[in-house]
């Protein structure tokens, strides 16, 4: 067993790990000092482009392409990258024993990780069908999408069943894109959730409208308010069948399953305090711990234009949360500070032709203006949200860079709106003379 001291550790190979490990870069960290851990093969990559580019048939994603940092413009740190600039990049190596008194990790393997400062980047999880003992979830081609292995899987599953039925299940982000992915390699597609309407965490009713009918035109096919109870499989093991619980029966060579994610905090369970499912932090994203600090998906943090505790699952934040940690943590050692994490919460899909942006807070009344006819071959059509008279939220489908700015600049102005009405006449225009 071996024992290795750093100055600071990322625990995490995501987003938030390359964002922090590229902040601290930019910062002149030390050789020697830090130390990327991940129980993944390869170096930190944008996890968007698993649902958005890796499935595509023609010109698809694949590494070294879209290591961290492209998402953002930034310079792309291959895995020699790491080391050209003294991090020490540990790969395959699941952290299994985490010691926040004593400042140890402890890996699968039984070596011993000693940190000064340690940077909790250990992401969600996917929810498995297996974990509510859905009866036959555990048969070959039930495949989820987290990880580049998985997303590897799904590759070779299409390749494997081509042109065949194609089952998703969840009505979600990875329900929506994974379902366009499939159906532009030619499966027949069919999306389940128990919803009444797809994204319903974002979507309002008109919205998911327009999406579902937009699908359904592509040719996937959409049932509501039903979710898969079992599954049978050949004598090789693959799935051929999905049960419904409404009692209908489809015919599946592929389940692709995205029901949700759970933040990664086991480890840390009963020695940092947590809050709403996530570890809890302050506006640099310090724990309850000192020289513990938690980013992206499993902090819990203060969302300083709402006055109140979030935990938000997007590459966003996770981007920005983890350069926010790294900043404090290096002005606290010149004995300065930064300011406080002030988030926009900001969403975001691509699918098929289409492509929407959402900022803010979609709480209150919406009104949706614009074209939202899918038939439409450029559709273009937004919406705001209103609460207390003041719009909180705004989202749009086919918006330019400066429309897009745009939303970002009203969402976080809060601009009083007299009339729905006249928000819905205005349009795109309300939100360009802010």
């Amino acid at each position: 067993m071996a024992e290795k001291s750093f100055k600071y550790i990322i625990l995490g190979g995501g987003v938030s790990a390359g964002y922090a490990a590229k902040e601290f870069a930019s910062q002149g960290v030390k050789p020697g000092e830090l130390a990327v851990i991940s129980k993944e093969a390869v170096a930190p990559y944008e996890r968007p482009a698993l649902s958005k580019g890796y499935l595509f048939p023609e010109g698809a994603a694949r590494l070294p392409g879209f290591h961290c940092c492209v998402g953002s413009g930034g310079e792309k740190l291959l895995p020699e990258s790491y080391k050209q600039k003294g991090i020490e990049l540990i790969l395959s190596t699941e952290i299994v024993k985490a010691d926040l008194a004593a400042k140890s990790l402890v890996s699968a393997a039984g070596d011993v990780f000693k940190y000064e400062t340690l940077i909790i980047a250990t992401g969600s999880t996917v929810l498995r069908l297996t974990d509510f003992g859905v009866k036959g979830a555990d048969s070959k081609n039930i495949l989820y999408l987290r990880e580049i292995d998985d997303a590897d899987k799904v590759v070779e599953a299409i390749q494997a069943k081509k042109g065949g039925k194609a089952v998703v299940v969840g009505g979600g982000y990875i329900g929506l894109e994974l379902s366009a992915a499939l159906r532009i390699n030619n499966f027949d597609v069919t999306m389940v959730f128990p919803e009444p309407w797809c994204m319903p965490r974002l979507f309002t009713a008109d919205i998911a409208a327009f999406y579902e009918t937009y699908y359904t035109n592509k040719g996937v096919k959409i049932i509501k308010g039903t979710v898969a109870s079992g599954f049978t499989a050949h004598p090789n093991g693959e799935v051929n069948e999905v049960q419904l619980k409404d009692g209908r029966s489809l015919e599946a060579d592929i389940v692709i399953v995205g029901v949700g994610a759970k933040p990664l905090t086991a480890l840390f369970k009963g020695q940092v305090e947590e809050d709403k499912g996530g570890i809890k932090t302050d506006a640099f994203f310090k724990t309850s711990v000192p020289d513990v600090y938690a980013v992206g998906d499993v902090a819990t943090f203060p969302l300083k234009m709402y006055g109140d505790m979030r935990r938000v699952e997007h590459v966003d934040h996770s981007r920005k949360s983890a350069e926010q940690a790294v900043k404090a943590i290096k002005a606290a050692e010149g004995g300065g500070a930064v300011e406080e994490y002030d988030y926009l919460p900001f969403f975001y899909s691509r699918s098929f032709d289409l492509s929407w942006q959402f900022y803010g807070d979609n709480v209150g009344d919406s009104v949706l203006f614009g074209d939202s006819n899918p038939s439409n071959p450029k559709p273009r059509f937004g919406a705001y949200w209103v609460q207390d008279g003041k719009v909180v939220g705004a989202f749009m489908e086919g918006g330019s860079g400066d429309e897009n700015k745009a939303l970002a600049k009203v969402a976080k102005a809060r601009p009083a709106a007299e009339s729905l009405d006249d928000l819905t006449k205005e349009g795109i225009s309300f939100a360009a003379k802010i």
